[in-house]
């Protein structure tokens, strides 16, 4: 079967006009505004349904932020929270306690000791790995001793000064 261009245009007329009509019918049959949930009443298992989604949308947002906050605790106890500085003379000749040895460790007593030997000629620079407060490689003393105030509870460090 075959329309005419006359027929089919007035075909494409009659389907704007309906159309044009449903859209009026639309926006006057609502009032001329959007149905919002706070202003227009919702049937009993339209209103379930919104707070059910509602309440999804709540718990995945507090799913996301559980997990940033473990991650960012984490993070957290990773990095530097714990550093002690010795400083002393290395030498009886050389004085004014230039030689230092530093402790930098995580929440969990690991991390580096650094040693700085200071004498008249030339200096020297040790870095020792330390995990859970301890060292493989064998400590001066003074790192030790860094070490010790470093991991040093918080409480006692502000009692001792």
């Amino acid at each position: 079967m075959e329309f005419s261009n006359r027929t089919l245009t007035l075909l494409a007329l009659i389907s704007l006009g309906l159309g044009a009509l449903g859209v009026l019918w639309g926006i006057l049959g609502s009032g001329g505004r959007r149905r919002d949930a706070h202003e227009t009443p919702l049937r009993g298992d339209e209103a379930v349904s919104v707070l059910l989604a509602r309440i999804e949308r709540l718990e995945k947002a507090a799913r996301t932020l559980d997990g940033r906050d473990k991650r960012q605790q984490l993070q957290i106890e990773a990095g530097v929270r714990r550093v002690a500085l010795v400083r002393y003379d290395a030498f009886d000749d050389v004085g004014g306690r230039l030689s230092f040895s530093c402790a930098l460790l995580d929440e969990r007593g690991t991390g580096i000791v650094l040693t700085s030997i200071n004498g008249r000629q030339d200096t020297r620079v040790y870095a020792k790995p330390v995990s859970e407060g301890t060292s493989s490689y064998n400590l001066s003393l003074e790192e030790d001793e860094a070490i010790r105030q470093a991991l040093r509870d918080e409480h006692e460090a502000v009692n001792a000064s």
